[in-house]
């Protein structure tokens, strides 16, 4: 979960210059200054020596952090990839074996089983992968990078809190490249504040325990805010005439406002309008299916500041609770090339839609920048760059 939004942990340095920067310095030396600072945040010496002074610098962590993408996804590449039939089934299949569990936490925490499973089945396969690498040497590497060593260094401290706290071996601490770890990929800082000895050991161990993992999930989303009987949100329809003029979380409507614009749940019924806010995500243009986001969509983005992961925690809770497929399937395109991005952002500049610096990501201010731009020459206003968009552009 290293999607997760970073949690406010104060970080007291251990001297002015001990990570202020790391850009010069060697491991040796950046793991002497973490010792310090463990020391400050009240770790054993045991745990410094035998853990802290042995970690390993991963040169493949630095890469992935430092990776940018040369392509963008499409939603429909992201989207059939991971709201697939057998995660249904498997989903359902695990609601079964967990019934009793799933029934208590949606009772407790407001959360029902179906949501969680889906976060479950995105996040590690149902814990069939919680990733393999070190969590150690792979925090204590970004520590030691100048990028975000604030963050990583307080995620290290965090980690070792745990070590220390549970008793967990390190060999047992795997997970992914940024730290993640367990069935629910929970960061170390959400794991102190959040997880739970839900199967009563004594101790929260998200990695062996699935009662402790879904429990844990539970009372983060819970936390995160997530509103008891209501939706993550739906798949809806637009009429022919859709102006766009509302679009994405910035723009939110009441529901009654979108019943007046026209738009309908999925099966061509009316929509529903208790009093609630709902924003319109279209993630791949006016050809592709329509989505309103309630207050836990918000949520959802809370755990991963991802659309497309939103959408499909969302589509992939409804599928495992037995509603059917998307009325509109996604449209097959091809991924989007950062650089013709860029070049698009760079027209779209000169032409006087102001998108600001041109960095290849569609942002809000790229997508209502190319709105304006798609209004102005006849085609739909839908913030998404399609070729017919490209083209009037003159971008290849």
């Amino acid at each position: 979960m290293f999607k997760l939004i970073p949690l406010a942990t104060t970080l007291i340095l251990a001297s002015s210059t001990a990570l202020a920067s790391v850009a010069s310095a060697d491991w040796p030396t950046c793991v002497a200054n973490l010792q310090q600072q463990a020391k400050v945040e009240g770790l054993s010496q045991s745990t410094i020596d035998n853990t802290l002074a042995q970690v390993k610098y991963v040169p493949r962590v630095i890469e992935l952090d430092n990776k940018q993408p040369e392509f963008s996804s499409t939603f429909e590449n992201y989207f059939t990839k991971r709201v697939t039939d057998w995660r249904v089934q498997q989903g359902r299949k695990l609601y079964q074996e967990h019934k009793q569990l799933l029934q208590s936490l949606a009772k407790q925490y407001g959360v029902p089983p179906q949501y969680l499973l889906a976060f479950w089945g995105l996040e590690t396969n149902f814990g069939s992968y919680k990733g393999k690498m070190s969590v150690l040497n792979s925090l204590a590497t970004l520590a030691c990078d100048p990028r975000r060593s604030k963050y990583f260094t307080t995620e290290l401290m965090q980690a070792l809190k745990l070590k220390e706290r549970y008793g967990f071996e390190e060999k047992q601490m795997v997970g992914s490249w940024a730290g993640a770890m367990g069935h629910t990929q929970f960061m170390p800082s959400a794991y102190a504040k959040y997880a739970i000895d839900g199967d009563g050991d004594g101790k929260a161990d998200l990695w062996n325990s699935t009662t402790d993992a879904l429990t844990s999930a539970a009372n983060f989303l819970q936390n995160l805010g997530w509103q008891r009987e209501e939706r993550w949100g739906r798949e809806v329809t637009l009429p022919a005439d859709f102006s766009y003029q509302y679009m994405g979380r910035s723009q939110a409507q009441p529901l009654t406002t979108w019943a007046e614009l026209g738009l309908r749940q999925a099966n061509g019924n009316r929509l529903s309008t208790p009093d609630m806010q709902a924003a319109l995500y279209v993630p791949s243009g006016h050809t592709g299916p329509a989505f309103l986001g309630y207050d836990n969509f918000n949520v959802i983005m809370k755990w991963n500041r991802s659309t497309f992961y939103a959408i499909a925690v969302g589509h992939l809770a409804d599928r495992i609770n037995g509603a059917a497929g998307l009325s509109v399937k996604p449209p097959k395109m091809a991924n989007l090339k950062r650089a013709r991005v860029k070049q698009l952002q760079t027209q779209l500049n000169t032409l006087g839609f102001d998108v600001g610096k041109p960095d290849g990501v569609l942002g809000a201010k790229s997508v209502k920048g190319l709105q304006a731009f798609q209004k102005s020459h006849g085609l739909v206003a839908d913030g998404f760059p399609s070729e017919a968009t490209f083209s009037a552009l003159g971008v290849k």
